[in-house]
C-alpha cells in the first residue's frame, strides 16, 4: 500500500481525535480561566489539576436519560445536534496546520498536514460553516418550545447579520494573497519586512483582523454575543429541551467551531506555521502557539464583557461592522492597485 495514502488516512484519524480532545481541553481551560479571573481555583479534584473533569462530564452525560418533548418533531429533534457537530468537524478538514513533511525521509514525496488540501479551501470553510446554523434553527423549531424557537430565530438573525462582515474581512485577505488556497495564503506570509517584521497579514489588515475575530465570536454564539442561549431570558435557548449526548453534541460543536475560527484566523492573519527562531520543520509549534493564544482570547472575552442588548447586537453588526468591513475591502483593493502589494 502507498505510504502516502497510509499517512493521509492516519491524518484523518488524528485530526478527528485531536478535535475531540480539543473540545475536552477547552472545557477544562474555560473553567480554569474563568476561575482564575474570578480568583478561584476551578476543578482540582478529578485527576491532576482537574484535567479529568471534562471526561467525567462526558461519562455523566453518556449515562443520563435521553428526554424528548411529546410534541417535538422526533426526526428533526435528533437530527439537529448531528448537523451542528458534523458541520463543525467538516469545516476543519481543509485547514492546514503545518508545513509539508516527508516524515524525516520516510515518504517519497511531501504530504501536507491537513485532511484535504483543496485550492478553494476558503470557500469550503465559508460554505460548510454557514450550514451549521441549520442545526440550531432546527433544534429551536423541532423542540416545540417557545424559548427554544426564540433561540433558533436569534441564531439565524445573528448569522445573517455577521456573515456579511465575516465574508468581507475574508475577501480583503484574498485580495492581498491573490488565492483561495489556505496553503498559498500562509506561504504568502513567509519572510520579513526590514529584516525583522514578519510579513503577516495582520500588520496589513489590523481592521480586517478585528472584524474577522468579532464576527467569528458572533458566528460561534459566544459571549458577549451568546443570544441564542441567553440563560437570563431564554432558559437555555435552542437546547432547552435537550439532554444526554444530544446536549453534549451541541457543546462539542461550539468548541470545535471555536477551534476552527481560531485556526483559520491563524492561517489568514498570523502567518500560520511561519515564525522566528524555530526551524521550518518545527513550524507546527508556532501554529499551535498562535491557535492557543486566540482560544485564550475567546475565554478571556467571555469572562470580561457582559452580554449586549439584542438591539445593540443588531445595530453593531449592520451600522458599524458591515460599513467598516466594506471600507476596509475598498481600501485594501485600492492599496493593492496603487502600491502593487
Amino acid at each position: 500500500m502507498d505510504p502516502v495514502l497510509i499517512v493521509q488516512v492516519a491524518l484523518v484519524v488524528v485530526v478527528f481525535q485531536a478535535l475531540l480532545l480539543s473540545a475536552a481541553g477547552m472545557v477544562w481551560a474555560e473553567r480554569k480561566v474563568s476561575a482564575r479571573l474570578q480568583q478561584r481555583f476551578g476543578p482540582t479534584l478529578t485527576g491532576p489539576a482537574g484535567l479529568l473533569q471534562p471526561f467525567a462530564d462526558v461519562f455523566k452525560l453518556f449515562f443520563k436519560e435521553e428526554l424528548k418533548p411529546k410534541a417535538a418533531d422526533s426526526v428533526l429533534f435528533y437530527l439537529a445536534p448531528i448537523i451542528s457537530a458534523t458541520t463543525a468537524f467538516l469545516a476543519f478538514c481543509v485547514v492546514p496546520f503545518g508545513p509539508p513533511t516527508t516524515l524525516f525521509g520516510l515518504l517519497d514525496r511531501p504530504v501536507m498536514l491537513t485532511v484535504a488540501d483543496v485550492n478553494v479551501a476558503v470557500l469550503v470553510i465559508f460554505a460548510v460553516a454557514s450550514m451549521g446554523v441549520y442545526g440550531i434553527v432546527l433544534a429551536g423549531w423541532s423542540s416545540n418550545n417557545k424559548y427554544s424557537l426564540l433561540g433558533g430565530l436569534r441564531a439565524s438573525a445573528q448569522m445573517i447579520s455577521y456573515e456579511l462582515s465575516y465574508g468581507m474581512a475574508l475577501a480583503a485577505v484574498l485580495v492581498l494573497g491573490n488565492s483561495l488556497s489556505l496553503v498559498e495564503l500562509v506561504n504568502a506570509q513567509s519572510g520579513y519586512w526590514f529584516g525583522f517584521i514578519p510579513k503577516w497579514f495582520v500588520f496589513l489588515q489590523p481592521v480586517g483582523f478585528f472584524i474577522f475575530m468579532t464576527a467569528g465570536v458572533a458566528e460561534t454564539n459566544r459571549a458577549p454575543f451568546d443570544f441564542p442561549e441567553a440563560e437570563q431570558e431564554l432558559v437555555a435557548g435552542y437546547h432547552t429541551e435537550y439532554s444526554s449526548m444530544s446536549f453534549a453534541l451541541f457543546f462539542l460543536a461550539e468548541y470545535v467551531n471555536m477551534v476552527t475560527v481560531s485556526a483559520v484566523a491563524t492561517n489568514l492573519y498570523l502567518g500560520g506555521w511561519h515564525g522566528p527562531v524555530l526551524p521550518p520543520w518545527l513550524g507546527i509549534l508556532w501554529w499551535f502557539a498562535k491557535l492557543s493564544a486566540l482560544l485564550f482570547f475567546y475565554l478571556w472575552l467571555r469572562w470580561t464583557l457582559p452580554r449586549y442588548r439584542y438591539d445593540t447586537l443588531m445595530q453593531f453588526g449592520w451600522k458599524f461592522l458591515l460599513p467598516l468591513s466594506v471600507l476596509n475591502l475598498l481600501a485594501t483593493a485600492a492599496g493593492v492597485l496603487y502600491f502593487g502589494i
